[in-house]
């Protein structure tokens, strides 16, 4: 009976399903619920007519039936007989869903011309994936230092946040800018609009991070000094997440000038203190001096280790005009380029709109907005593992300049681009599980050449060996930033180029030739940055080269500043997370679960798939054949390529290749030889000694050979009195006339009591007393 009502209510869903349904397409297969198990589940399909197609979840199971078409506008009846089963307790026949990807199309009116988040095809940041995970910036603060925001902006409002706002220019806290007849104060706008413009509210663009809190503050409007700037940097550090900033010293070409003792402080107070200890993170444009042939080096603001240094790229991925090109640049985004190609589209002055945003000053919002979505991922990350995450997941695909190079560690990276265009689907996705980087640590080493004169047309070059400082507390192994702090004096600035070489070869151009920098001040203890050793190691002799032109010069001193990590950096850190398993990184997955072939980006290692290859491995791109071996001669058989990591020789712990010669990094208990082979050796027994260490042991042995002398000398002084002494009173006691005072063996001492006489010395004086002549 129970069977019949339950046939009959079926029966009756159907029927309704009939006359309700249409559009609607039946599949051919059933999800069923049922007790007993999977076993059961197939015995059951089977002695229906059903195919078991697996477990849905505990209880659930997909089954199929052969004899129903695959798409019906009408449900089967051949669930009839199968709903009629005592195990069954509820079935249903599938229904095809309409799903669609959820691109991005919203009614605000620009989207459509914002090239940068949604053109595809590995052309753009990468945005929609993120949004499409998630992740829209929602609880994320982020505030824009420069001449105001417009709060009442209609695509401004909703996300428009007081607390991270405030008029330092007016010392009230409304940050509205001054309104003029030429628009001079609208650049905050335009930033704050691409950080956090409101989406799909059929008004002008949408933010990169659209659910964000967005705030402004109003400092450049009146006299910049000193207080101003601090004041500006360290507003509400615990309300505000991201600091972003797209100004600087004059970008003329012949300005050395950085932050002063109150600014130092604000940036200092930030990281230690800001976000509860986390860190503020400040997001620096690199500068728009290119034209003028300016070098951002010469900037203190983005060459310092606090600040992520933002460069640009054009549409088609050329350096644009106004780029600065120096080796403190992290990662770019993309900007406005020549005439012919496209610029930024944001929020404007006035309640306006605009297609026109350009330059490096629309890149760093850009890159702050990029850096909320993965803080909305995580909003536990540090303000260097934001750095880290930055380096991990920049693409330097696509991006054209004739000075990438690949460092010590696998990284590409350029003076131009830094490591890449920022990557926001890659970005959230390494930061849903990332594992907080080691504390830094600095090792400071003061070279022992000074006063170096520089010869007009000509070159020194300097070395300077560290070891990283081991056996301290500021050891450091794996490289972040580096610094070198030079002071040298210079009749023309500008005809003084510099660079710094890496134990590993790779070479920072931390200085060009700045021809319009006419100023006869040189450089006061200027810290010259670069990224490009970022993950190499410390150890090992550094190379600081200075090249003179029409100058009279002279190097007084420099210091070398490594700053980086004891523990390797990323140990936890070095396969990007996902929600969905192996799907992620995976193209390929068998039926067990193992990953066959990696998605573009990714390096296949055993059966995983990595962003990067580990130490001891280099990452090369091969070719996927559809082919048998015997076939693969013929190009029409290539399938595609993929990454792959293969090992490093022995001798190597990091490479570019399978052979000795190709080691960028020694293995442990391995040397890079100092001849032009550069191999990796083996370490001696005495090589594996800390210099400091072999000096201890030198002394200890020194000690031990004295202490044994002096015991010997006092041994043997001792000794010889000990013989002088028996010498003597054998003398007496074996007089001619006392030798018949022999007792077997032994004799009367002079004291009446026995001596042995058996001992080699007492034998030998007893030979020859037996030798005497008699009398």
């Amino acid at each position: 009976m129970h069977g019949y009502n339950y046939v009959l209510r079926v029966s009756i869903l159907g029927f309704l399903l009939v006359e309700v349904g249409c559009g609607k397409h039946y599949t051919d297969t059933w999800a069923v619920h049922m007790e007993g198990g999977e076993k059961t589940a197939r015995l059951v399909a089977q002695k229906y007519g059903f195919i078991y197609r697996g477990q849905i979840m505990p209880d659930y199971y997909h089954f199929q039936h052969r004899k129903v078409a695959k798409r019906s506008i009408q449900p089967s009846t051949y669930h009839h007989t199968l709903a009629s089963d005592p195990q069954v307790r509820w079935l249903e026949q599938q229904v095809a869903k309409k799903r669609v990807k959820r691109h991005s199309n919203f009614n605000d009116p620009k989207w459509p011309m914002m090239w940068y988040l949604n053109r595809g095809k590995g052309l753009d940041m990468n945005v929609e994936k993120a949004w499409a995970a998630g992740y829209t910036g929602k609880g994320v603060t982020v505030t824009i230092l420069d001449d105001g925001i417009e709060k009442d902006h209609p695509d401004l409002q909703k996300n428009y946040d007081e607390q991270a706002s405030y008029d330092v220019n007016g010392h009230d806290p409304d940050p509205q800018p001054r309104y003029d007849y030429s628009n001079e104060n609208r650049h905050g706008t335009r930033c704050a609009g691409e950080v956090a413009a409101q989406a799909d509210n059929s008004v002008c663009s949408v933010g990169v991070a659209y659910e964000a809190r967005i705030g402004g503050v109003r400092m450049l409007d009146g006299d910049v000094t000193d207080s101003v700037e601090a004041q500006s940097l360290s507003l509400n550090p615990q309300h505000i997440h991201i600091y972003s900033a797209s100004w600087g010293p004059d970008d003329d070409g012949r300005t050395v000038d950085g932050p002063a003792t109150l600014a130092r402080k604000a940036f200092y107070d930030g990281i230690t203190k800001g976000r509860g200890g986390l860190g503020s993170i400040f997001v620096w444009a690199s500068g728009n001096g290119g034209r003028d042939g300016d070098n951002c080096n010469c900037d203190g603001y983005t060459n310092s280790i606090y600040t992520l240094s933002i460069s640009s790229a054009t549409e088609n991925g050329n350096i644009p005009w106004y780029s600065e090109r120096c080796a403190s640049t992290l990662a770019t985004t993309y900007s406005s380029g020549s005439g012919g190609e496209k610029q930024i589209v944001t929020t404007d002055l006035r309640r306006q709109c605009t297609e026109t945003h350009t330059g490096t000053s629309a890149s760093a919002p850009l890159a702050a907005g990029l850096i909320a979505l993965a803080l909305h991922a995580n909003p536990h990350l540090t303000w260097r593992d934001m750095q880290h995450l930055v380096v991990e997941t920049a693409k330097p695909n696509n991006l054209l300049s004739d000075d990438w190079v690949i460092n010590g560690v696998n990284k590409k990276v350029s003076h131009a681009f830094g490591f890449g265009l920022m990557d926001a689907a890659a970005m959230v996705h390494w930061a849903q599980n990332w594992t907080t980087v080691p504390a830094q640590h600095i090792c400071e080493i003061r070279s022992r050449a000074h006063n170096r004169r520089i010869p007009m047309n000509g070159k020194i070059t300097v070395p300077l060996y560290t070891d990283g400082c081991v056996g301290s507390g500021n050891r450091v192994k794996y490289l972040e930033h580096v610094q070198a702090r030079i002071t040298m004096t210079a009749s023309r600035r500008g005809e003084i180029q510099i660079f710094l070489t890496s134990p590993w070869g790779t070479r920072s151009r931390l200085l060009e030739k700045r021809v319009r920098d006419t100023s006869r001040e040189g450089f006061n203890n200027w810290a010259f940055m670069t990224t490009h050793n970022w993950g190499e190691f410390a150890n090992g002799t550094w190379i600081l080269e200075i090249e003179n032109g029409a100058s009279s010069s002279e190097l007084k001193e420099w210091t070398l500043v490594v700053m980086g990590t004891a523990a390797h950096p990323l140990k936890q850190n070095m396969t990007p997370p996902s929600n969905n398993g192996p799907a992620f990184t995976c193209a390929g997955v068998t039926s067990n679960g193992i990953c066959i072939e990696c998605k573009p980006g990714f390096f296949k290692m055993a059966d995983k798939c990595v962003g990067r290859c580990p130490e001891h491995y280099y990452g090369v791109v091969e070719a996927v054949h559809l082919a048998s071996p015997t076939q693969r001669n013929s190009s029409k058989h290539l399938l595609h390529t993929q990454g792959v990591c293969r090992q490093c020789h022995v001798s190597c712990l990091t490479c570019k290749g399978p052979l000795a010669e190709d080691c960028f990094q020694c293995n442990s208990g391995y040397e890079q030889k100092t001849d032009a082979t550069g191999f990796c050796t083996k370490k001696m027994i005495w090589d594996f000694l800390d210099p400091e260490v072999i000096k201890h042991l030198a002394w200890a042995i020194i000690l031990c050979i004295g202490g044994i002398l002096l015991f010997t000398v006092v041994f043997g002084v001792m000794q010889a009195r000990e013989q002088s002494k028996l010498c003597w009173k054998v003398k007496n006691i074996y007089h001619p006339d006392l030798s018949k005072g022999r007792y077997n063996g032994v004799v009367p001492d002079v004291q009446g009591e026995y001596a042995d006489t058996e001992s080699e010395d007492s034998n030998t004086q007893n030979t020859n007393l037996n030798n005497q002549p008699q009398a």
